[in-house]
């Protein structure tokens, strides 16, 4: 359905919201409270504060994938248009835009009008950086998609030319292993022969490097890790004391993956009323709110290319702690 926001004046913008009944149900905190250990899906993150939040995380000195990535796009996305051709652009967890404007930069360099997908579960980030877009780029449209990326690629609208899909922030890395096979196919299937992907990881590096990168002396981060259980309290009538609860983020050696939990403070029972879940917890027992997987570029490329995706090429900065890879559906 047409989400409300979208302004029928504007032929240039229009939004879908293309969650359902499911997506919106909560069994996947259901279920991820219930298991031991408990977890839940980082995608409650990104409420309206949430995404606020995670927007200063990224322009904080220790928070290094942003930046790092910026400077690869700024060097290279002429290159990228210029490989690629003439392409819509589809962007998964789109956020404010602030990175793919260099990529829009770029493409309106190489062609006329064309058309940009921002995927994203927060409707309020969508409708605000859809209206700055539209009055820098006048030659673009916007057709956003609100919802989850495993929906929202069942919902992309027809295909009038190539498409570039893009997937910055190492975002991949928030899945586990299994769930990345299960993504990348997704991927595959939603896109034509001929169409590109755009994929940015973060690669492994130091770990003094990676774990000030999830605590940061601002504790940003811990307030958005903490901001989980307000959006939570929120979306299903719940009375978790963000008080009780501590912030914690680590590098998993075996795992390769920085873990972000929280930590209860103290024996509690709470409750999600909505979702007639009461949970208990006892002290020190941790919710893991996130996982940040660090890649290594040859098992990756042939991750990729395994899913149908082979990469034509890799961007790295000077450093080598990150990584832009562009396949092509064959």
């Amino acid at each position: 359905m047409k989400y409300d926001l979208c302004d029928p004046k504007n032929s240039r913008y229009c939004c879908d919201n293309v969650q359902t009944n499911t997506s919106n149900s909560g069994l996947d905190v259901v279920r991820g409270l219930s298991h031991h250990p408990k977890t839940l899906p980082s995608y409650y993150f990104y409420d309206q504060r949430g995404s606020e939040l995670f927007e200063q995380i990224c322009g904080l000195p220790e928070y290094y994938p942003t930046r790092t990535e910026q400077g690869i796009l700024a060097a290279y996305a002429q290159e990228i248009a210029n490989l690629t051709g003439n392409c819509d652009l589809v962007e998964l967890g789109s956020g404010s835009s602030r990175k793919t404007r260099i990529l829009l930069d770029a493409y309106t360099r190489l062609q006329g009008q064309f058309t940009y997908i921002p995927i994203d579960v927060s409707t309020t980030m969508l409708q605000a950086t859809a209206l700055d877009l539209l009055a820098d780029y006048p030659q673009l449209s916007i057709h956003a998609l609100a919802g989850v990326y495993e929906i929202a690629l069942h919902h992309l609208p027809p295909a009038l030319q190539q498409r570039l899909l893009i997937f910055l922030g190492s975002t991949i890395g928030n899945l586990s292993p299994q769930e990345e096979v299960i993504f990348l196919q997704q991927i595959e299937q939603s896109l034509s022969p001929g169409d590109y992907f755009l994929l940015g990881v973060d690669l492994q590096k130091d770990i003094a490097t990676l774990t000030s990168a999830y605590n940061d002396s601002q504790r940003i981060t811990a307030e958005f890790n903490l901001n989980i259980l307000h959006h939570l309290n929120y979306r299903f009538n719940g009375n978790f004391n963000p008080e009780n609860f501590e912030h914690w983020a680590f590098y998993n050696r075996e795992l390769h993956q920085i873990e972000m939990h929280l930590i209860s403070l103290e024996n509690q029972v709470v409750k999600l009323f909505d979702l007639d879940l009461e949970i208990t917890l006892m002290a020190r027992e941790t919710i893991r709110t996130e996982i940040s997987r660090k890649f290594e570029l040859t098992a990756l490329t042939k991750q990729l290319d395994h899913c149908g995706l082979p990469v034509q090429k890799i961007w790295q900065d000077e450093r080598g702690w990150f990584a832009l890879v562009l396949c092509q559906k064959q």
